[in-house]
């Protein structure tokens, strides 16, 4: 093997002549290392928008809620919650929450939001997505998305008035008078347009709920730990409570991200299969460029087997250098994105301002594991050509 490799090697480094068998195997490996590029970066691409995207949702949402399979206000005490939800607070933060709609009033404005109420310690989600004020309200402070404050300007400290939705066909309207005292901006405009949050303990005198809630919020610190702890849940809670995982509360966003991902990479690994296909052409040209010097080599007295080989290993090197080159090309232009945010797109539809490009060091190890396969495979026909090849005809070639 050691000897085919060598001549493997030298032809591909070889200038002698037009230089046709260093330019054709250039030529490959180019092709190949833009095909595997392409792949890659095409993967990076739907790494980062599911991230980003659940990031996004489970900042806002949380990673698991309870709720009511009506969604309607319930007691802990009557499904002896508070024992059933005894979790490792070390890993997990678990809080009540209410949720309903309402009529927010300034001056002339109005329009219908949704108002969360939480308890003030678990307010410390909203930290990371405060663009003005705090997250630390005071007792008749709220925190607005950024869309709800832009679009009827809506700015810090103005008072604003939240009506209960269902009180405003009674005589006696439920309504409050609350502080703005935070903004934030999740870039998702379906909850920077209509999302209010407060303490939990005004959203229950404004709605009338008494000791009610809507449900529970997990958040989880560590990800791995998901799938246990929900199953956990489901074993304690039973009908009319239900648990939800942000991905199945957004189960139509995911569906289609899954969607788009098969027929996207279904295109890019065409055309890393054509980088691929070019190693077979090349290596079918190479051979008959080299019938002469395969001709000696066979006169010589050298197994039409290593003859073989010196194919397949050149197959193996086009491969080998493909793979790297086009995993460096990927790595390289997505870093410069994640960088320098280059590409941008609109947040509104998107969720996010720029396209996020995750590396996954995993794939980048399978994609060349399945082109170094496939380069050996493709190149396997050429290869045993070249054995067939005899010394009296290949002297004569010309």
């Amino acid at each position: 093997m050691k000897i085919s490799f060598l001549l493997a090697l030298k032809h591909i480094r070889s200038n002698h002549k037009s230089g046709f068998v260093k330019t054709a195997s250039i030529l490959s490996v180019f092709g190949l290392s833009i095909g595997i590029a392409a792949l890659l970066v095409t993967l990076f691409i739907l790494n980062g928008f599911e991230r980003v995207i659940s990031e996004k949702i489970t900042e806002v949402d949380g990673h698991i809620r309870i709720k009511h399979f009506l969604s309607e206000p319930f007691s802990p005490f009557d499904y002896d919650l508070e024992d059933k939800l005894s979790i490792d607070s070390k890993n997990i933060s678990i809080g009540s929450f209410t949720q309903n709609p309402a009529l927010l009033r300034k001056g002339q404005i109005a329009e219908g939001v949704i108002v969360e109420g939480v308890h003030p310690n678990n307010l410390i989600f909203a930290t990371k997505l405060i663009v003005e004020g705090s997250s630390n309200l005071s007792v008749k402070g709220v925190i607005i998305g950024k869309g709800l404050a832009d679009m009827y300007s809506i700015g810090l400290n103005d008072k604003i008035t939240l009506f209960d939705l269902s009180s405003l066909h009674l005589n006696s309207k439920r309504f409050m008078q609350f502080t703005v005292e935070g903004i934030f901006h999740s870039g998702m405009t379906e909850y920077d347009k209509s999302s209010v949050f407060m303490n939990i303990s005004n959203s229950k005198k404004l709605f009338n709920l008494d000791e009610k809630i809507s449900g529970y919020v997990l958040r989880l610190k560590n990800l791995n730990d998901l799938n246990s702890i929900f199953k956990s849940i489901n074993s304690k809670i039973s009908y009319p409570l239900m648990a939800l995982t942000w991905k199945e509360k957004n189960r139509a966003l995911y569906k289609w991200l899954n969607v788009q991902r098969w027929p996207i990479l279904f295109i890019f690994s065409l055309i890393t299969l054509v980088g691929i296909i070019n190693i077979f052409s090349s290596l079918s040209m190479i051979i008959i460029d080299k019938t002469k010097q395969i001709g000696i080599l066979s006169a010589i007295g050298m197994p039409s087997s290593k003859i073989k080989d010196i194919f397949l290993v050149k197959g193996l090197i086009i491969g080998s250098l493909g793979a790297v080159f086009g995993s460096l090309i990927a790595v390289f232009l997505a870093s410069l994105q994640n960088n320098f945010k280059i590409i941008g797109i609109p947040e509104d539809i998107y969720f996010m301002n720029f396209i996020p490009i995750d590396i996954n060091y995993s794939q980048i190890l399978i994609i060349s594991i399945i082109t170094l396969v496939v380069s050996c495979f493709i190149s396997y026909w050429p290869a045993m050509q070249s054995m067939k090849i005899k010394p009296s005809q290949a002297l004569k070639y010309e």
